[in-house]
Protein backbone atom coordinates (compact mmCIF):
# COMPACT_ATOMS: atom_id res chain seq x y z
CA UNK A 1 0.00 0.00 0.00
CA UNK A 2 1.30 3.52 -0.49
CA UNK A 3 1.26 6.36 2.09
CA UNK A 4 2.17 9.54 1.75
CA UNK A 5 4.12 11.86 4.00
CA UNK A 6 3.06 15.25 4.50
CA UNK A 7 5.78 16.48 6.84
CA UNK A 8 9.02 16.04 8.79
CA UNK A 9 10.93 17.48 11.89
CA UNK A 10 13.74 17.25 14.17
CA UNK A 11 15.55 18.14 17.01
CA UNK A 12 18.71 17.72 18.73
CA UNK A 13 19.80 19.11 21.88
CA UNK A 14 22.80 21.61 22.46
CA UNK A 15 25.11 19.65 24.44
CA UNK A 16 27.83 18.86 22.37
CA UNK A 17 30.11 15.70 23.20
CA UNK A 18 32.98 16.41 20.33
CA UNK A 19 35.82 13.76 20.20
CA UNK A 20 37.99 16.30 21.97
CA UNK A 21 35.90 15.97 24.86
CA UNK A 22 35.99 12.56 24.52
CA UNK A 23 40.04 12.73 25.06
CA UNK A 24 39.44 14.78 28.16
CA UNK A 25 37.84 12.18 29.94
CA UNK A 26 40.93 9.91 29.22
CA UNK A 27 39.11 6.76 28.61
CA UNK A 28 41.79 5.57 26.59
CA UNK A 29 40.96 7.30 22.90
CA UNK A 30 41.56 10.17 21.07
CA UNK A 31 40.10 12.51 18.08
CA UNK A 32 42.69 10.43 15.61
CA UNK A 33 41.32 7.08 17.01
CA UNK A 34 37.56 7.66 17.08
CA UNK A 35 37.53 9.38 13.62
CA UNK A 36 39.68 5.96 11.96
CA UNK A 37 37.15 3.63 13.60
CA UNK A 38 33.67 5.87 13.48
CA UNK A 39 34.37 8.76 11.30
CA UNK A 40 31.91 10.69 14.13
CA UNK A 41 33.55 13.70 14.66
CA UNK A 42 30.50 15.18 17.27
CA UNK A 43 27.59 14.44 18.92
CA UNK A 44 24.47 15.84 21.02
CA UNK A 45 23.00 14.91 24.64
CA UNK A 46 20.28 15.92 26.50
CA UNK A 47 22.34 15.72 29.46
CA UNK A 48 24.52 18.09 31.55
CA UNK A 49 28.24 17.87 29.93
CA UNK A 50 29.78 18.94 33.43
CA UNK A 51 28.13 15.55 34.67
CA UNK A 52 29.36 13.47 32.33
CA UNK A 53 32.68 14.73 33.38
CA UNK A 54 32.29 14.26 36.93
CA UNK A 55 30.24 10.96 36.78
CA UNK A 56 31.00 9.09 33.54
CA UNK A 57 27.37 8.47 33.71
CA UNK A 58 28.25 5.20 36.06
CA UNK A 59 24.74 5.46 38.45
CA UNK A 60 21.91 5.81 36.02
CA UNK A 61 19.74 6.67 38.73
CA UNK A 62 21.05 9.84 38.72
CA UNK A 63 19.70 10.18 34.98
CA UNK A 64 16.31 12.30 35.77
CA UNK A 65 18.39 15.02 37.46
CA UNK A 66 21.27 15.44 34.95
CA UNK A 67 19.01 14.94 31.69
CA UNK A 68 17.84 18.97 30.40
CA UNK A 69 15.09 17.22 28.03
CA UNK A 70 12.37 15.23 28.42
CA UNK A 71 10.56 12.96 25.67
CA UNK A 72 7.79 14.67 26.02
CA UNK A 73 10.09 17.72 25.46
CA UNK A 74 12.08 16.26 22.34
CA UNK A 75 8.94 14.81 20.78
CA UNK A 76 6.81 18.12 21.04
CA UNK A 77 10.11 19.84 18.93
CA UNK A 78 10.54 17.60 16.36
CA UNK A 79 6.42 17.16 16.19
CA UNK A 80 5.74 21.14 15.93
CA UNK A 81 8.11 21.33 13.14
CA UNK A 82 7.02 18.31 10.80
CA UNK A 83 3.00 19.69 11.40
CA UNK A 84 4.60 23.59 10.08
CA UNK A 85 6.18 21.78 7.38
CA UNK A 86 3.26 19.71 6.88
CA UNK A 87 0.66 23.06 6.90
CA UNK A 88 -1.30 21.35 9.62
CA UNK A 89 -2.43 21.75 13.27
CA UNK A 90 -2.00 19.92 16.68
CA UNK A 91 -6.24 19.25 15.68
CA UNK A 92 -5.49 17.70 12.78
CA UNK A 93 -4.03 14.72 13.96
CA UNK A 94 -5.93 11.06 15.11
CA UNK A 95 -3.72 9.18 15.84
CA UNK A 96 0.15 9.35 17.44
CA UNK A 97 2.82 6.12 17.73
CA UNK A 98 6.26 6.35 19.21
CA UNK A 99 9.14 4.36 19.33
CA UNK A 100 12.67 4.10 19.76
CA UNK A 101 15.61 2.07 21.97
CA UNK A 102 15.17 3.81 25.08
CA UNK A 103 11.59 4.42 26.21
CA UNK A 104 11.23 7.00 29.10
CA UNK A 105 8.93 5.45 30.90
CA UNK A 106 8.00 1.72 31.19
CA UNK A 107 4.74 3.05 31.16
CA UNK A 108 3.17 5.22 30.12
CA UNK A 109 3.85 5.47 26.32
CA UNK A 110 5.85 7.73 25.16
CA UNK A 111 3.15 8.61 22.42
CA UNK A 112 0.96 9.50 25.26
CA UNK A 113 3.60 12.42 27.03
CA UNK A 114 3.81 13.77 23.61
CA UNK A 115 0.52 13.44 22.81
CA UNK A 116 -0.47 15.64 25.83
CA UNK A 117 2.82 18.02 25.51
CA UNK A 118 0.67 18.67 21.82
CA UNK A 119 -2.57 18.95 23.29
CA UNK A 120 -3.84 15.98 21.63
CA UNK A 121 -6.36 13.55 22.69
CA UNK A 122 -5.99 10.98 20.08
CA UNK A 123 -5.44 6.84 20.48
CA UNK A 124 -1.14 7.24 21.27
CA UNK A 125 0.96 3.83 21.73
CA UNK A 126 4.49 3.15 21.46
CA UNK A 127 5.88 0.90 18.84
CA UNK A 128 9.36 -0.01 19.50
CA UNK A 129 11.73 -1.64 17.59
CA UNK A 130 15.57 0.01 19.01
CA UNK A 131 16.50 1.35 15.88
CA UNK A 132 14.61 0.13 13.41
CA UNK A 133 11.30 1.97 15.22
CA UNK A 134 10.17 4.26 12.65
CA UNK A 135 10.90 1.82 9.94
CA UNK A 136 8.23 -0.74 11.95
CA UNK A 137 6.05 1.66 12.40
CA UNK A 138 5.42 2.57 9.36
CA UNK A 139 5.48 -1.23 8.23
CA UNK A 140 2.44 -2.12 10.07
CA UNK A 141 0.68 1.35 8.89
CA UNK A 142 1.38 -0.01 5.59
CA UNK A 143 -0.63 -3.18 6.31
CA UNK A 144 -3.63 -1.23 7.62
CA UNK A 145 -6.92 -0.73 6.49
CA UNK A 146 -6.81 3.10 4.92
CA UNK A 147 -10.48 3.66 6.15
CA UNK A 148 -9.77 2.17 9.25
CA UNK A 149 -6.99 4.92 9.96
CA UNK A 150 -7.99 8.54 10.39
CA UNK A 151 -6.86 11.25 7.94
CA UNK A 152 -3.00 12.56 9.60
CA UNK A 153 -1.13 10.18 12.07
CA UNK A 154 2.05 11.46 14.12
CA UNK A 155 5.33 9.13 14.02
CA UNK A 156 7.76 10.30 16.45
CA UNK A 157 11.04 8.25 17.47
CA UNK A 158 12.47 10.41 20.68
CA UNK A 159 16.27 8.89 21.44
CA UNK A 160 18.29 9.70 23.91
CA UNK A 161 20.51 6.79 24.33
CA UNK A 162 23.37 9.05 25.81
CA UNK A 163 21.91 8.05 28.63
CA UNK A 164 22.21 4.82 29.13
CA UNK A 165 26.24 5.13 28.38
CA UNK A 166 28.99 3.96 30.31
CA UNK A 167 30.83 7.15 29.31
CA UNK A 168 33.98 4.91 30.88
CA UNK A 169 33.31 2.73 28.44
CA UNK A 170 34.75 4.08 24.67
CA UNK A 171 33.34 1.76 22.61
CA UNK A 172 30.11 3.06 23.40
CA UNK A 173 30.74 6.62 24.56
CA UNK A 174 32.32 7.44 21.07
CA UNK A 175 28.97 6.52 19.21
CA UNK A 176 25.89 7.74 20.91
CA UNK A 177 24.00 10.95 20.35
CA UNK A 178 20.75 12.40 21.12
CA UNK A 179 18.05 13.20 18.82
CA UNK A 180 14.33 13.14 17.74
CA UNK A 181 12.27 13.33 14.49
CA UNK A 182 8.60 13.15 14.15
CA UNK A 183 6.80 12.80 10.54
CA UNK A 184 3.19 13.57 9.41
CA UNK A 185 2.08 9.95 7.90
CA UNK A 186 -1.66 9.71 5.68
CA UNK A 187 -2.76 6.85 3.90
CA UNK A 188 -5.68 8.56 2.54
CA UNK A 189 -4.66 12.17 1.78
CA UNK A 190 -1.91 12.85 -1.07
CA UNK A 191 0.94 14.47 -1.21
CA UNK A 192 4.38 15.36 -3.10
CA UNK A 193 6.30 12.63 -1.26
CA UNK A 194 4.97 8.59 -1.30
CA UNK A 195 6.31 5.93 0.60
CA UNK A 196 6.25 2.69 -0.88
CA UNK A 197 8.40 -0.53 -0.73
CA UNK A 198 8.18 -1.27 2.70
CA UNK A 199 9.91 -4.38 3.94
CA UNK A 200 10.54 -5.88 7.05
CA UNK A 201 12.62 -8.73 8.34
CA UNK A 202 14.37 -10.24 11.75
CA UNK A 203 16.65 -12.69 12.98
CA UNK A 204 15.45 -13.17 16.58
CA UNK A 205 18.37 -15.43 17.42
CA UNK A 206 20.02 -12.34 17.88
CA UNK A 207 18.02 -10.57 20.02
CA UNK A 208 21.75 -10.43 22.99
CA UNK A 209 24.01 -8.64 20.05
CA UNK A 210 22.75 -5.34 21.00
CA UNK A 211 20.86 -4.49 24.58
CA UNK A 212 19.95 -1.98 26.83
CA UNK A 213 18.96 -3.74 30.38
CA UNK A 214 15.99 -1.94 32.90
CA UNK A 215 18.43 0.30 34.68
CA UNK A 216 21.41 -0.99 32.80
CA UNK A 217 23.74 0.24 30.69
CA UNK A 218 24.23 -0.22 26.41
CA UNK A 219 26.10 -3.33 25.23
CA UNK A 220 26.58 -4.67 22.04
CA UNK A 221 29.03 -7.19 20.54
CA UNK A 222 30.46 -4.41 18.10
CA UNK A 223 32.44 -6.27 15.36
CA UNK A 224 29.87 -8.99 15.04
CA UNK A 225 26.82 -5.94 14.76
CA UNK A 226 28.91 -3.88 12.37
CA UNK A 227 29.08 -7.02 10.42
CA UNK A 228 25.76 -7.83 10.52
CA UNK A 229 24.79 -3.61 9.72
CA UNK A 230 26.57 -3.67 6.68
CA UNK A 231 25.28 -6.80 5.02
CA UNK A 232 21.69 -5.97 5.90
CA UNK A 233 22.05 -3.18 4.62
CA UNK A 234 23.74 -3.87 1.13
CA UNK A 235 21.02 -7.03 1.03
CA UNK A 236 18.02 -4.51 1.15
CA UNK A 237 19.22 -1.29 -0.91
CA UNK A 238 20.66 -3.49 -3.69
CA UNK A 239 16.89 -5.07 -3.94
CA UNK A 240 15.15 -1.49 -3.71
CA UNK A 241 17.59 -0.22 -6.51
CA UNK A 242 16.50 -3.01 -8.58
CA UNK A 243 12.98 -2.10 -8.17
CA UNK A 244 12.68 1.81 -7.82
CA UNK A 245 15.95 2.75 -10.51
CA UNK A 246 14.02 4.65 -13.75
CA UNK A 247 15.35 7.04 -16.15
CA UNK A 248 14.82 10.25 -15.45
CA UNK A 249 14.60 9.83 -11.41
CA UNK A 250 17.40 10.39 -9.35
CA UNK A 251 17.96 7.29 -6.69
CA UNK A 252 19.32 8.76 -3.48
CA UNK A 253 20.10 6.45 -0.24
CA UNK A 254 20.17 7.21 3.42
CA UNK A 255 21.02 4.32 6.02
CA UNK A 256 20.79 3.78 9.37
CA UNK A 257 23.24 6.07 11.02
CA UNK A 258 25.20 3.92 13.06
CA UNK A 259 28.73 5.08 11.78
CA UNK A 260 30.08 6.78 9.18
CA UNK A 261 32.37 3.59 7.76
CA UNK A 262 29.93 1.23 8.16
CA UNK A 263 28.20 3.66 5.49
CA UNK A 264 30.70 4.21 3.78
CA UNK A 265 31.29 0.35 2.78
CA UNK A 266 27.66 0.08 1.93
CA UNK A 267 28.30 2.58 -1.11
CA UNK A 268 30.85 0.78 -2.32
CA UNK A 269 29.53 -1.99 -2.66
CA UNK A 270 26.01 -0.90 -4.18
CA UNK A 271 27.97 1.76 -6.12
CA UNK A 272 26.58 4.83 -4.66
CA UNK A 273 27.57 8.05 -5.49
CA UNK A 274 29.09 10.66 -2.87
CA UNK A 275 25.91 13.02 -4.09
CA UNK A 276 23.63 10.39 -3.59
CA UNK A 277 24.73 9.61 -0.41
CA UNK A 278 23.32 11.55 2.66
CA UNK A 279 23.87 11.56 6.63
CA UNK A 280 24.20 12.76 9.80
CA UNK A 281 26.28 10.83 11.85
CA UNK A 282 29.51 12.66 11.28
CA UNK A 283 28.17 15.25 13.36
CA UNK A 284 25.31 14.02 15.41
CA UNK A 285 26.46 10.76 16.04
CA UNK A 286 23.82 7.46 16.06
CA UNK A 287 21.31 9.08 17.01
CA UNK A 288 19.20 5.41 17.26
CA UNK A 289 15.63 5.34 15.25
CA UNK A 290 16.15 8.93 14.87
CA UNK A 291 19.14 9.11 12.70
CA UNK A 292 17.63 8.43 8.55
CA UNK A 293 14.23 10.39 9.04
CA UNK A 294 16.40 13.34 10.49
CA UNK A 295 18.69 13.18 7.70
CA UNK A 296 15.43 13.11 5.16
CA UNK A 297 13.85 15.97 7.86
CA UNK A 298 17.43 18.61 7.70
CA UNK A 299 17.30 18.33 4.01
CA UNK A 300 13.25 18.99 3.67
CA UNK A 301 13.63 21.94 1.55
CA UNK A 302 16.17 20.59 -0.85
CA UNK A 303 14.43 17.00 -2.43
CA UNK A 304 12.60 18.34 -5.28
CA UNK A 305 10.35 16.74 -7.59
CA UNK A 306 11.96 13.46 -9.22
CA UNK A 307 14.18 12.48 -6.28
CA UNK A 308 13.88 8.84 -5.10
CA UNK A 309 15.57 8.12 -1.98
CA UNK A 310 16.14 4.42 -0.46
CA UNK A 311 16.01 4.25 3.37
CA UNK A 312 17.54 0.97 5.25
CA UNK A 313 17.16 0.61 8.61
CA UNK A 314 18.90 -1.77 10.87
CA UNK A 315 18.56 -2.62 14.67
CA UNK A 316 18.67 -4.77 17.75
CA UNK A 317 16.27 -7.50 18.01
CA UNK A 318 18.15 -7.99 15.53
CA UNK A 319 15.86 -6.44 12.48
CA UNK A 320 16.31 -4.72 9.41
CA UNK A 321 13.97 -3.03 6.92
CA UNK A 322 13.61 -0.63 4.22
CA UNK A 323 11.52 1.31 2.01
CA UNK A 324 11.67 4.32 -0.51
CA UNK A 325 10.20 8.25 -0.66
CA UNK A 326 8.84 8.89 -4.00
CA UNK A 327 9.15 12.98 -4.54
CA UNK A 328 6.77 14.76 -7.32
CA UNK A 329 4.24 13.23 -9.59
CA UNK A 330 4.81 9.18 -10.36
CA UNK A 331 2.73 7.52 -12.81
Amino acid sequence: MTMYLHGLGHFHPENEITNQFLTDLDIGTNAQWIEERTGILSRRTVMSLDYIKETRNRDLTLVPDARMYSHADTGKRASEMALKRAGLEAADIGMVIAGGCNPEYLSPADACTIAATLGMEVPAFDMNSACTSYHVALYALSMMRPEALPDFVLVVTPETVTTTVDYSDRAAAVLWGDGTTAAVISTKVPSRVRITGNTLESSPAGFDKVTIGHNDHFVQEGRTVQMFAIKKTTRVLRALQKEYTEPGRALHFVGHQANFNMLQAVCRQCDVPDDRHHHSVVNFGNTGAAGAPGVMSMRWDEWKDGDDVAVVGVGSGLTWSGHVYRFGDVS
